[in-house]
């Protein structure tokens, strides 16, 4: 029986007063790109171990564990991967988090390759949200960005079959490096224009230990915006809501919203309220993290929903994280960070 999410304590607050508002859920350590800024062929290649089904958590397990995370104050989930659709049966697992008590909204993060077969059934399942991550609209450069001769065609398709559906605005996030897709910048604009549709561009970041990363290769957020400043005359929006990432802008002739995650050049660690659990059940409280907590033990382990809760609370009050605050000075941590295929964005 999940834990009853109206007779709990008040949220836990970490040890710089931050609240757990969201919570990102990785159901598969498995995806079908090689994008070398996640997971570089050359390390994910043919010989790479995934993991076994029976370390994965099941969606009963999934849903447990939303559900006491609800009761401790958690409003969002966001479903990740890995790529998630890879995950069969996933619009049965949105549907079971949707009858959690509380739960304000549920989103998903994918590459956009299987939306024309799930786009309405995750939406009829109660998928709130939709984002897709693309890197270039040139065939070209996105075949080489995801290293498995994808073509763009299929992604765009997806939008549309999203689209269709019912899904809207949709979120499209596009990690710029410099050298290899900063002419698509203008381009992703232009094209995403008067649709239903939020463009990010997120800096090039050092999450895990496999990507090669050099801030030669980071574009600030502020020299994106100045290029497309060049073509577009450009406002700033307000926040939506209290621990957003994303600096928010629109273009003055209201036909886009744009979005910059400045994770590199302008620190957010100060307002985060995420915690991640990655696909094998280990609760990471950093996206740069070297170590994870064993939630996938205390699931299996028969103990009830309420002492889980209680250790919880207690990972989340003892949480001190602010990598990104300190990177200049601590740039690699002791340790192998937690790979971005196995706790999403």
């Amino acid at each position: 029986m999940s834990l009853n999410t109206a007779n709990v304590a008040a949220p836990p607050r970490d040890l710089l007063g931050r609240l757990p508002r969201d919570l990102r859920l990785s159901v598969t350590d498995r995806c079908n790109f090689r994008c070398t800024y996640c997971m570089p062929k050359e390390l994910f290649g043919e010989e790479h171990a995934f993991l076994p089904k029976s370390a994965i958590l099941s969606f009963e397990e999934l849903h447990r564990f939303a559900a006491i995370c609800v009761g401790l104050g958690v409003q969002k989930i966001r479903l990740t991967g890995g790529e998630p659709l890879l995950r069969r049966d996933l619009p049965k697992l949105i549907a079971m988090l949707s009858s959690i008590s509380g739960l304000q909204d549920i989103a998903l993060t994918t590459n956009g390759s299987a939306l024309v077969q799930l786009a309405r059934p995750l939406r009829e399942a109660g998928l709130n949200r939709l984002t897709v991550s693309l890197d270039a609209l040139d065939d070209g450069i996105f075949r080489a960005m995801n290293d498995v001769d994808f073509p763009v065609h299929r992604v765009l398709s997806g939008l549309n079959a999203a689209i269709d559906a019912g899904f809207g605005p949709i979120k499209i996030n596009m990690v710029v490096k410099r050298g290899v897709n900063e002419d698509q910048i203008l381009p992703m604009v232009d094209h995403f224009r008067n649709g239903p549709f939020v463009l990010r561009f997120i800096e090039f970041m050092d999450v895990g230990s496999t990507n090669g990363w050099r801030m030669d290769d980071v574009i600030p957020s502020r020299e994106v915006l100045q290029l497309i400043q060049t073509k577009h005359a450009v406002s700033a929006l307000a926040a939506n809501s209290p621990g957003e990432v994303a600096r928010r802008f629109k273009l003055d002739d209201g036909s886009l919203e744009l979005g910059f995650i400045s994770s590199v050049t302008q620190p957010f660690c100060a307002n985060c309220t995420r915690a991640r659990i990655s696909a094998e059940g280990q609760l990471y409280t950093c996206l740069f993290a070297t170590a994870g907590h064993d939630i996938r033990a205390l699931l299996r382990s028969g103990i009830s929903d309420t002492e889980i809760a209680s250790a919880l609370r207690s990972i989340w009050m003892s949480r001190d994280d602010r990598y990104s605050e300190i990177r200049s000075h601590h740039t690699q941590p002791p340790g192998r960070k937690v790979e971005m295929s196995h706790i999403g964005g």
